[in-house]
């Protein structure tokens, strides 16, 4: 009988949503990363494979903030960098992690900052 870590029930439902969710050029994937320091995320296009805009929270305006703010201020700067790049729409992958606190309050920044998540 194996074990299983959190961190491997965690992938397991991150690759369950990823068999889900596909990211294209017009609407590309917002994948969020979560980590107990921080909230990183990109918009990424699954047909190119290419990063098309990313966030960390190593970035001077995020560094100094509370975890919750934070994760609402990385999503409007997501949006604002999305919008300089054209795009107004996009699917949301949750990396596994439960859609509350942190990753809501980024998906919630995101749609503050005019993009349709």
């Amino acid at each position: 009988m194996s074990i299983t870590t959190p961190e491997q029930r965690r992938l397991k439902r991150r690759r369950r949503v990823r068999a889900k969710v596909r990211g294209t050029a017009e609407r590309p994937r917002i994948s969020v990363f979560r980590s107990n320091r921080g909230i990183a995320a990109q918009l990424v296009d699954d047909d190119a494979g290419r990063t098309l805009a990313a966030v960390q929270w190593t970035e001077p305006e995020l560094r100094e903030l509370k975890k919750a703010e934070q994760s609402t201020k990385a999503g409007e700067l997501l949006a604002q960098r999305a919008k300089a790049a054209g795009i107004e729409r996009a699917v949301f992958d949750r990396g596994g992690y439960q859609y509350h606190g942190r990753v809501k309050a980024f998906a919630d920044g995101v749609r503050e900052g005019g993009i349709a998540v």
